[in-house]
């Protein structure tokens, strides 16, 4: 099977961090295209800045072109550095003279580099806007390079400083017909209070918009925020994606990175663009938030060369991981996989009547007496697989692990006859309990995983509880701190049943559980087959999570 050919048409850097030879067919290898390339310019710089431009002779231009377009077939065409109106016109009328109808052209619309050196004259602009710009499925300025194309279009200075004026200047940048414009906001400071209020204005005018959060926790996960950084403090770095086509409308929101190694970013992010289209995307969209994340690893994933801004490592994703890496601003990455694998499960489980009456403090009596009553039975079974795992361990600090968890859950033990005795309940009571079917379906799944598979499948099967608990009090908690909220805390009697699974100990216990899945991952990454067989195993147990709960709410044995 061959692979899609991508042609780049651009200037060269003898430092490799930048320019055709390293950007660009870097990028395409790592996303297994096949690189053409047409050189316009040799430049001479390296991590410091650009000291010198020398331009290849239009003719030598389009001597390459027409040998490339004569051989091979090309799917993609991305094009950065033109550097005067002769290449730029040349280049247009090459395309034009071997098709008929042109392939896709991500045109990075490079004009000045970061250190001043003019990469564009002033009439290879106008080339640029009049002649290649209409021929372009996607144009990818930066800040600096919208704000330019702007100001020669609306004849006067349009300065991008938000959220709001990246979207207003996108959008007037269609104006020079591209299919689709994509600002790249790495020189723009944005707060998540700018996205939600960016999202509430675009709702309220009734305009297509799609957020993408990158390595950002999302829904139902108060067990991750409880341990990473406040997400309203966090500096995130943002690009918009405006399209003619239905009026639609995307931001690709991620943390921003505190790195001095990104020399090429915004050329390596338009070459992942035209090979994720090259490789069959047939979503704008999406193919844009594959790219986005191929260059925020390339960034994080770098080791610094050089004496000023280093080059990204383009082929980070050589060595394919189906778990994402641990990074400074992303610290639960495997458990954030593993929420988003089921979220409606999940979510159906942490948000289950159940939960949403007790903290309402309208819960039936009879129905949680029902509940922790099974859940008594339930944790024998809890206890006894880590008992298993403890056996399946090969290390002293995974035995000590599974030996702290099987204490923590002989105190929950001790708590839960505290509270049967608050509602007239006796130890004698709970032992003499039959036990309901589906108190031994769960507890009979996680034994049979334990007895079945390895150390890791079983930690998989036991991580949905504790991790479930812990998101559920953290989530009445958050709730019961809001303005006109739901949850009753006064004169409830279940709230200290919420205040025991948001409670220091049980919380250290869901931060140890975190680390253990983590680590876990990270140590023996999983094949695509092992890690299908460890999802299925948490989605299973989420399911028999939220089965216990209906069971209670059922009153059924």
């Amino acid at each position: 099977m061959s692979k899609p050919v991508v042609l780049t048409i651009a200037g060269s850097d003898p430092s490799g961090g930048a320019g055709i030879q390293a950007r660009d067919l870097k990028t395409f290898a790592a996303h297994r295209c096949y690189g053409a390339s047409v050189i316009t310019a040799l430049t001479a710089q390296n991590t410091t800045g650009v000291q010198g431009v020398h331009p290849c002779p239009p003719e030598f231009v389009v001597q390459q072109l027409d040998s490339v377009f004569e051989d091979l077939d090309v799917r993609v065409i991305k094009t950065g550095m033109l550097h005067s109106s002769d290449i730029t016109s040349v280049v247009v009328e090459t395309l034009s003279k071997h098709y008929e109808r042109i392939p896709a052209i991500i045109c990075d619309p490079v004009c000045v580099s970061t250190s001043g050196h003019t990469l564009l004259d002033e009439d290879g602009l106008l080339v640029l806007k009049t002649s290649l710009i209409p021929l372009s499925l996607l144009i990818t300025p930066n800040k600096s390079e919208a704000e330019l194309l702007l100001s020669s279009v609306q004849g006067e200075g349009t300065k991008i400083h938000d959220l709001e004026s990246m979207f207003t200047g996108a959008v007037r940048l269609l104006d020079l017909n591209p299919q689709a414009v994509l600002l790249k906001g790495g020189h723009v400071t944005v707060h998540m209070k700018d996205v939600i209020a960016v999202q509430e204005k675009f709702e309220a005018e009734g305009i297509n918009l799609t957020v993408v959060k990158q390595n950002l926790l999302g829904e139902n996960m108060e067990i991750l925020s409880a341990f990473s950084d406040d997400l309203s403090d966090l500096e995130l770095a943002v690009d918009v994606l405006v399209e003619k086509a239905d009026n639609r409308r995307a931001m690709f929101v991620r943390p921003r990175i505190d790195s001095s190694s990104t020399h090429g970013t915004g050329c390596t992010l338009s070459s992942a663009i035209a090979s994720e289209l090259a490789n069959g995307s047939h979503s704008l969209t999406k193919a844009v938030e594959k790219a986005t994340m191929y260059t925020y690893l390339a960034i994080q994933s770098a080791v610094p060369i050089g004496e000023g801004h280093g080059p990204l490592n383009h082929l980070h994703n050589i060595r394919h991981s189906l778990i994402p890496h641990r990074m400074p601003k992303h610290l639960y990455p495997f458990t954030h996989m593993l929420i988003n694998s089921c979220a409606t499960s999940w979510k159906e489980y942490v948000e289950h009547d159940f939960v949403r009456q007790l903290g309402q403090g309208t819960l039936d009596r009879a129905r949680f007496i029902h509940f922790i009553k099974q859940d008594y039975i339930y944790l024998k079974y809890y206890a006894r697989a880590y008992g298993l795992l403890s056996a399946k361990s090969t290390s002293w600090g995974a035995i000590q692990s599974s030996t702290q968890t099987i204490l923590n859950i002989l105190h929950e033990i001790e708590n839960h006859k505290a509270s049967c005795l608050n509602f007239h309940i006796t130890e004698g009571e709970l032992d003499r309990t039959p036990e309901a079917a589906a108190t031994t379906a769960y507890g009979a799944f996680i034994l049979d995983i334990g007895l079945q598979g390895d150390a890791n499948k079983l930690t998989m099967a036991l991580m949905a509880c504790l991790l479930g608990y812990g998101e559920v009090g953290l989530w009445l908690v958050k709730e019961s701190r809001l303005p006109g909220t739901w949850v009753v805390q006064q004169d409830n009697p279940y709230w200290y049943w919420a205040q025991e699974y948001s409670g220091e100990m049980y919380q250290s216990a869901v931060k140890i559980g975190l680390e253990t899945i983590e680590l876990m991952a990270q140590a023996d990454p999983p094949n695509k087959a092992r890690l299908k067989e460890w999802i299925g195993v948490w989605e299973k147990c989420t399911r028999l999570e939220k089965g216990f709960w209906d069971m209670a709410m059922e009153l059924k044995y």
